[in-house]
């Protein structure tokens, strides 16, 4: 069948981009879990697939030849383990796939004139035949990963990092996993941002940000990096030999896992840590990681030189209490915290702060004179305005419960 004798096909075929959009948005898209999922959480992963194995299915049909069941393999394979890696129920991809090709025949079918409606049944009759080896694809490959994905030596990865983490013996579990141990380890603490509250769409996306970790820091480390990681945050140990080890910073790691995971991540590490020490570093690394975000600093990769003043200023006793409570004056009057905040950032530029504060550099000086006031600190002054910085950082790595508490206090 030529396109010239299928005008039907030429039809879908110039409007495939958009057919297939919407594809996703019926099928995947339609889904329970896709409402608490973050904004095109399948799109980078799946679209492709709908989009080239698609086409490739109607120049197939043009062609008058079979799409066999190898070709589909091609481009759904890849897909289905992936879904399957996430758990992501099998009933409730099935649905999907029906329902995206529910779509796709409804599109053909509006397309199609009273006079094509033998064009219409070669199309429906190859759509069914791409069906059936999907379903068939799908379920052969969940079945697969199943019986993989809690193989022996992943789970004796898994436990062989948990060990060295916690400063237990390690030689068995390493020969086990087949991992040879090292003197020496790159620790890389993970934490993204925001937490999501717990739910069904949460695990699922949980197990998609596992699975990608593992993936990329295998490709980062060909393989060699030990990760113990929920979703949320974690730790990864790369023996020093590995190539991340001596270019955690210049891989742009963060930047990568950002954008893959969809989260702000932020990374700490620690280099060159001899193993008695991991479970040191592994906590001081995962404080750092927490610090970086609670502190407001943007996704990077940071060490401990990054955060002097915030490691310092978590130390418990009575320096950070006293530093905490200078600012409690001002937790019921959030916009004098706000002209703090905007004086701080943009230090002798008034007209600056001002505008970002969208007030008048009058309104700007009168708050900051109350905050004088307040907390007996004048933030014009050089040496108290260090110190509401320092008591700023603090409120924000310690806040007040509320403003109600910060008033009894």
């Amino acid at each position: 069948m030529s396109t010239a004798a299928s005008p039907l096909l030429a039809r879908l075929l110039s409007r495939w981009p958009r057919i297939a959009e919407r594809l996703l948005a019926d099928g995947l898209g339609a889904t329970a879990p896709a409402a608490s999922l973050p904004e095109n959480h399948f799109r980078a992963e799946v679209l492709p697939a709908i989009y080239a194995c698609g086409r490739a299915v109607m120049l197939a049909i043009e062609e008058n030849r079979e799409f066999t069941r190898a070709e589909v393999l091609a481009f759904v394979g890849p897909v289905a383990a992936r879904h399957a890696e996430d758990r992501l129920p099998l009933a409730t991809l099935i649905e999907a796939i029906h329902a995206s090709a529910q779509a796709l025949l409804a599109e053909a079918a509006a397309l199609a004139a009273p006079e094509e409606m033998d064009q219409l049944v070669v199309v429906g009759s190859g759509l069914l035949d791409l069906l059936m080896n999907i379903n068939i694809i799908v379920m052969e490959t969940y079945t697969e990963v199943g019986r993989s994905i809690h193989d022996a030596e992943r789970e004796a990865r898994r436990e062989l990092c948990s060990a060295l983490l916690l400063g237990q013996p390690a030689d068995e579990l390493a020969a086990r996993a087949d991992t040879p141990l090292t003197d020496c380890y790159t620790v890389v603490a993970i934490r993204i941002t925001p937490d999501e509250p717990v739910s069904a769409a949460a695990d699922l996306l949980a197990r998609r940000r596992i699975r990608v970790l593992h993936r990329t820091l295998d490709a980062a480390t060909h393989g060699a990096a030990l990760v113990s990681f929920d979703g949320s945050s974690g730790i990864a140990l790369v023996p020093t030999y590995s190539e991340l080890s001596a270019g955690v910073p210049e891989s742009g790691l963060a930047a990568v896992l950002t954008e893959k995971f969809g989260a702000p991540t932020h990374l700490a590490v620690c280099e060159a840590v001899a193993r008695a020490d991991l479970p040191r570093a592994a906590a001081e690394t995962t404080e750092l990681a927490t610090l970086a975000r609670l502190s407001g600093r943007p996704p990077g990769v940071y060490r401990l030189d990054d955060l002097l003043l915030e490691y310092q200023l978590t130390r418990p006793g009575a320096a950070r209490d006293r530093l905490a409570a200078r600012i409690v004056p001002l937790l019921r009057a959030p916009h004098l915290l706000e002209a703090l905040e905007a004086h701080l950032r943009f230090g002798p530029d008034r007209k600056g702060a001002s505008i970002h504060l969208h007030v008048h550099p009058n309104t700007l000086s009168y708050r900051l004179r109350r905050v004088g006031e307040l907390t007996g600190m004048d933030p014009m002054d050089p040496n108290s305005s260090r110190l509401l910085a320092a008591a700023l950082t603090v409120h924000r790595l310690y806040p007040v419960a509320d403003a109600e508490e910060a008033a009894a206090s």
